[in-house]
């Protein structure tokens, strides 16, 4: 089988969540025996911290301008099984146009941006990845989101079938590393910097670092202001390439996942970095959110922080108390959310939009 994928990037992990989750996917696609193209706009931003080059068994295509990557998207679609256009994807709306004009493969939209999106439409505001007519000639809508946003995007989109395909991790590339000492921390966090996630991360870090001056805190990602209330307990990564990611993780005592607003109040959002913190085997703590409980068990695979001294309160667990955790949540991650499942997941989809796909599963 093949699968003709329209995306934001694969090839850099810098200043977004879409490039791991594409990678871990891809690659499970592989194995499963599927062919992938991969059409990413090469901008400067990603090309100057590009960290990913090829895709085994398939083919990742770079092009300047969409006029440029005509001729081989419509090659490859000739011959495609699956076309698939994700949110954000630079030129989504002609890409769309193209795919949905090819009369071979299943069309497919992946929205990885789900709360963004529905926040955008209904503040009346245009996407610049969807066009006009939403996404009702698509054969199917997946959403990184699910619980009621499913319901809006049908809505809202005029979609004809929607699924929820959650994030996921690869654990051949996430799992328990030896710790770096320039990583060590009592608490560690890995997010972009946004806006409507800074409240989050005063609560949950600066202000725990604040209460606890000899401990350790480290932030590692992108877009960071040069005005951040920096501590001088609080060390920062400006970078750090996906393939640090376990060691970076290895290297805490905790891990703290922090929730979008708009992502949180719309629930059922689970971020790649909580399955890939687990998959490392560190204790990880996390905001609460509506469907949280779904994916892991607070309290006994995962800690829910409401405030700063839910944070002091499990940075003074002992050691056996953070093994239980992080050993607890890792064995629930391999047993259900994995990259490999999600493919799994994906194929499972597709047999049932199409009986004639369930050659896929064979």
């Amino acid at each position: 089988m093949k699968v003709v994928i329209f995306g934001l990037t694969i090839s850099s992990s810098w200043g977004n969540g879409h490039a791991t989750l594409w990678r871990g996917l891809v690659r499970a696609l592989a194995r499963r025996g599927w062919t992938v193209v991969f059409f990413e706009r090469d901008v400067s931003f990603y090309a100057g911290a590009r960290d990913f080059f090829e895709i085994e068994g398939g083919e990742l295509i770079f092009y300047q301008g969409w006029e440029d990557a005509l001729p081989a998207a419509r090659r490859h679609l000739a011959e495609a099984d699956v076309a698939l256009v994700s949110s954000y994807c630079p030129d989504g709306i002609a890409t769309s146009e193209l795919v949905l004009s090819a009369p071979r493969p299943i069309r497919v939209f992946y929205d990885l941006d789900t709360p963004v999106t529905l926040s955008a439409l209904e503040r009346g505001e245009a996407t610049s990845y969807i066009g006009p007519r939403g996404l009702e000639d698509f054969d199917l809508l997946l959403s990184f989101t699910g619980g009621q946003a499913l319901d809006r995007l049908q809505t809202n989109l005029g979609a004809m079938r929607v699924m929820p395909l959650y994030g996921h991790v690869d654990p051949a590339v996430h799992r328990p590393h030896a710790p770096k000492a320039q990583y060590r921390a009592d608490l560690s966090y890995i997010g972009t910097f946004a806006e409507d996630r800074q409240a989050g991360v005063a609560t949950l870090l600066l202000e725990p670092a604040r209460q606890r001056p000899a401990q350790r805190f480290v932030i590692a990602g992108a877009l960071y202001p040069h005005d951040f209330p920096w501590r001088e307990n609080v060390f920062f990564v400006r970078h750090l390439p996906p393939d640090e990611h376990p060691a970076f993780y290895s290297s805490s005592r905790l891990t703290l996942n922090v929730t979008r607003r708009v992502m949180a109040e719309m629930g059922w959002c689970p971020s790649g970095r909580l399955f890939e913190a687990a998959a490392s085997g560190v204790p990880v703590i996390s905001d609460w959110w509506e469907g949280l409980d779904a994916f892991f068990q607070p309290g006994h695979e995962i800690l829910v922080a409401r405030g700063a001294d839910d944070v002091i309160t499990a940075l003074d667990l002992s050691e056996a108390e953070r093994t239980h955790i992080a050993e607890a949540a890792r064995a629930r991650v391999l047993d259900a959310h994995t990259s490999e499942h999600r493919a799994a997941q994906f194929e499972t989809i597709l047999a049932e939009l199409k009986p004639t796909a369930a050659v896929m599963q064979a």
